[in-house]
């Protein structure tokens, strides 16, 4: 298995500490602080390991302050409900005695009913796009250290946005994105890692999208941005190691805050889960240089 993967998948190996306790260890990705994704992926498998055979759907989650990623996290989950169908579950991650995220998903037992779906976008196949995830080492170098810090961290997940990256020269263009991705290597064939995983990387790139009508406008260093909430709702089984659409759109900015949606599709077209995300998007006042 590809060692960045492996890596990974580590994290998710949560210490089990009491009946519904668990610890996580964090990870530095480039970011200030502890990766969303990663905090709520956990959060997902810490509610998983109280469940037996039910299925996610949905979750909703707010981070409450920012995470070290230097130091585990510990997950506290409450059984809110335990039913036929459906099961409720709740967790708290703390870090230094304060609570940094909550969250609470609910989990149904697979069962058979009505379908449709939205259509997904017609776009060129991933194996058609270059990486431009990552800029040329030419660009790099004119780029922000924040921004450098961020963009060549060795991560496990492929990501190949269709609508082309300018980090030089940035102009305005609509709030929409697609970005394929998945992960670097093959996966066990365990329906809850897959949708933990999935939960982990579709904080990639989601607020993003609400930055793009003011593209240039201003430096990037004088942006900061951050996740507020994050809901996910799991309509289809799903691969998070096989090519996935992620289509983004932002239908509104203001008070500081920035608000996105999501679409996940596989590659035969079905729509696997959707998304949606307000996060803080607050651009501080230009720094003087230094006469």
């Amino acid at each position: 298995m590809d060692r960045r993967l492996a890596d990974l998948l580590q994290q998710f190996e949560l210490e089990r500490l009491e009946v519904n306790l668990f610890r996580g260890e964090s990870r530095d990705i480039g970011s200030p602080q502890v990766f969303g994704g990663q905090v709520l992926g956990q959060a997902l498998l810490a509610a998983y390991s109280t469940i037996d055979d039910l299925r996610v759907h949905s979750l909703h989650a707010y981070f409450l302050r920012r995470g070290d990623f230097n130091l585990p996290i510990v997950y506290q989950v409450d059984r809110s409900r335990d039913g036929h169908s459906f099961s409720s579950r709740r967790v708290i991650a703390i870090q230094n005695g304060a609570q940094i995220f909550t969250f609470s998903a609910s989990f149904q037992r697979p069962e058979q009913g009505l379908e449709h779906q939205i259509s997904m976008p017609a776009v060129p196949p991933p194996e058609t796009l270059p990486d431009w995830s990552r800029p040329a080492p030419d660009v790099a170098a004119r780029l922000p250290e924040k921004l450098r810090r961020f963009l060549f961290r060795e991560r496990p997940v492929e990501m190949r946005p269709v609508e082309p990256i300018d980090f030089l020269s940035p102009k305005p263009r609509p709030p929409v994105e697609h970005i394929w991705f998945k992960v670097c290597d093959r996966l066990p064939d365990d329906h809850r890692l897959h949708a933990c995983l999935l939960a982990y990387m579709s904080d990639f790139n989601l607020l993003n999208t609400a930055t793009q009508p003011h593209a240039g406008k201003f430096p990037v260093d004088e942006l900061t941005m951050a996740s507020i909430d994050h809901a996910m709702w799991f309509h289809r089984e799903v691969r998070a190691d096989e090519w996935l659409l992620y289509s983004i759109d932002s239908p509104s900015a203001s008070g500081a805050r920035g608000f996105a949606r999501g679409s996940v599709f596989d590659r035969d077209g079905a729509l696997v889960a959707s998304t949606a995300q307000e996060g803080l998007i607050r651009v501080s006042a230009p720094r003087r240089k230094a006469q």
